[in-house]
């Protein structure tokens, strides 16, 4: 007798988890698809439609190498993107603790903004749906167990708006055209090797500080100061990306492996390594 009343609890806990994870799936895909309507809808024609290489003149001198090594005269400038991910996430404070992930990411280069829509396998049969992202000067970072109930969730403000930018900012290296000048990117030398670049987004401004190696590439992305929370406060941290191997993709030469890390006082903490599976790009001109 016993063993048939477990046996049917047990049952009705497996039948209630599933509609709970049918329900989270559906609407955390009713979120990302509202996410997507409101970076469509700040979306601008891009201009001009093609790379010439007289815009290059006066930059600092590994910023031209770079450009040269990337791109080819008459290239058709990037309009958005398309990125599947690999990888692993680590959700540690104190301690190491990676977690596979995967997921996907729509870019738009003008007006810039990007969705990262992301599973996280927390733990055997579970699993935690990520939003990060930046749509129309206004940042977003929430996180779902199973899609459904709220596991964190950043309130929109002017540091979170100005790292997600930053983020957009930082990952050009995979739409290289988005860091011409005529998309709105400053440019000021610092050594042979490093150049500083400034974005602005209405409200919203950006700092960076782009590093080069021997072949011309970019191998890292530096910040003196991205917004961490740290105890509910929020702080400012060191922050960088790393990139390597690079690949030939629809044309541009792009980084497909990254490693992402904050630069804390007693050593960096990498929180995110991944892969390219995929990347496929809207081009200006077909």
């Amino acid at each position: 007798m016993w063993l048939k009343i477990i046996a049917v609890v047990l049952i009705l806990l497996v039948f209630v988890l599933a509609v709970a994870i049918l329900a989270g799936a559906n609407r955390w895909h009713s979120d990302t698809r509202e996410l997507h309507t409101r970076m469509e809808a700040a979306r601008v024609l891009i201009t001009p439609t093609s790379y010439d290489p007289r815009e290059l003149d006066g930059l600092p001198a590994p910023v031209q190498r770079y450009f040269r090594t990337v791109l080819k005269e008459g290239q058709p400038l990037v309009v958005a993107v398309s990125i599947e991910h690999a990888g692993t996430f680590n959700i540690g404070e104190t301690t190491e603790q990676w977690k596979p992930f995967s997921s996907t990411q729509s870019v738009v280069i003008q007006r810039p903004g990007f969705i990262w829509d992301a599973r996280i396998r927390m733990a055997p049969g579970m699993t935690a749906h990520v939003h990060d992202a930046y749509i129309a000067g206004e940042g977003v970072l929430t996180a779902k167990l199973f899609g459904l109930l709220t596991v964190m969730k950043q309130p929109n403000a002017p540091e979170l708006a100005h790292g997600e930018l930053m983020r957009f900012f930082a990952e050009a290296a995979w739409y290289p055209t988005a860091l011409l000048p005529s998309q709105g990117v400053f440019w000021e030398a610092i050594d042979d090797s490093h150049a500083s670049a400034t974005l602005t987004d209405g409200a919203v401004m950006v700092k960076l500080v782009f590093q080069f190696d021997s072949k011309g590439l970019i191998s890292s992305v530096r910040s003196d100061g991205r917004h961490r929370t740290v105890d509910g406060v929020q702080v400012t941290v060191p922050w960088q990306g790393r990139f390597w191997g690079y690949e030939m993709q629809d044309g541009v030469l792009v980084p497909l492996n990254g490693e992402v890390e904050w630069l804390l006082y007693d050593g960096p903490k990498p929180y995110w390594r991944g892969r390219i599976q995929r990347i496929q790009y809207e081009l200006s001109i077909r």
